[in-house]
């Protein structure tokens, strides 16, 4: 939950942050974001403060920099289907009372409300998304559940008058982003996708989590619209059973670590036939980070101007699942624009 962006008029907007695309934007530099409120059901994480929490186990990622206490302890809340099969001895659910989210939102000053819940917490996500009506807060939703491109949950916002960006953040430099700009290369220079897949693995419990078949529909669905979409806006076609995109298996012992596998079968001048194969090692949660304080701060932006409803521009760029999907450079000049106009 976020709360207390700090304008800056004369920020440089020229300073460079490793990894960040705007260390600037609108005005607002990353160290403007003020973390006022966090939920969980980790018996690991909830009663202490943030700073403590984040380090708790099943989290494994790379450890980067040492956070302050934050003042801010983290509160249980609703589970619903937030826990899978595969993950359920992995976290022992809290016990502690769980407070009423909308009131905690409101008397903490929050703004913008980041959904980063398990793959397949359609119920949960849906439940967060209420409670940011409810609360008149704007929403970050970085999970492949389908709110910012459902129309029923899109008049729901709009109505509401707060924002929301999604759906299933697109992480800086990852599988999804490398799949469609290869896509992209091979159809400007004239050369048909035949076939292709994407193959992941990774070691945190988000792949953990999706070793539960059912819980993986949607982000199969998410990332295979991300791809397909490049061929619809070049008004080519590939059969269902010539492309397969999503998530494969979980190896504990990459930790954060996610590896993914990259194909693509292509034809050029004469039908002569070719393929690329590529593979991607990063580091999962900070490379979806960066792109996450972009688009708290664009919804921030929304904020000021009493913008509701889907936010087009940065879900189209920061998420793999947006309303409207364009290519990644026109995504990227229309999320600027948006910027320009309302810094």
């Amino acid at each position: 939950m976020i709360q207390g962006l700090t304008y800056y008029k004369d920020a440089k907007k020229n300073d460079q942050i490793v990894g960040l695309m705007h260390p600037v934007l609108g005005g607002y530099p990353v160290d403007s974001i003020k973390v006022v409120a966090a939920f969980d059901v980790n018996a690991n994480k909830v009663g202490k403060d943030l700073a403590d929490a984040i380090y708790e186990k099943p989290n494994n990622t790379k450890v980067f920099a040492k956070v302050k206490e934050t003042g801010v302890v983290v509160q249980n809340a609703q589970m619903y289907d937030g826990i899978g099969e595969y993950v359920k001895n992995t976290i022992k659910v809290s016990m502690k009372p769980i407070p009423d989210p909308v009131t905690v939102l409101k008397q903490s000053g929050a703004e913008i409300l980041v959904c980063y819940l398990p793959v397949g917490s359609q119920k949960a996500v849906e439940y967060w998304a209420d409670v940011c009506i409810k609360a008149k807060v704007g929403m970050v939703n970085c999970l492949p559940v389908f709110i910012a491109s459902d129309p029923k949950w899109r008049r729901k916002f709009i109505d509401a008058q707060i924002p929301i960006i999604g759906d299933d953040i697109k992480s800086q430099v990852g599988a999804t982003i490398i799949h469609r700009v290869l896509a992209n290369l091979f159809l400007d220079r004239g050369m048909p996708i035949d076939r292709t897949y994407q193959l992941n693995v990774g070691g945190n419990t988000d792949f953990q989590n999706m070793l539960e078949r059912k819980r993986l529909k949607s982000k199969e669905l998410s990332k295979t619209r991300a791809v397909i979409s490049q061929l619809d806006i070049h008004e080519e076609t590939i059969k269902p059973d010539d492309i397969h995109i999503g998530p494969s298996d979980w190896v504990s012992w990459l930790n954060d670590n996610k590896v993914a596998f990259i194909r693509i079968e292509s034809r050029h001048f004469g039908d002569v036939p070719m393929h690329v194969e590529l593979r991607l090692s990063v580091e999962d949660s900070p490379n979806s980070a960066g792109v996450v304080i972009d688009a708290i701060r664009c919804c921030k932006l929304a904020l000021d101007h009493h913008i509701s409803g889907p936010l087009i521009e940065p879900s189209s760029y920061f998420m793999k699942s947006p309303p409207v999907q364009f290519t990644d450079a026109i995504a990227k000049e229309k999320v600027e624009e948006f910027i320009e106009q309302y810094s």
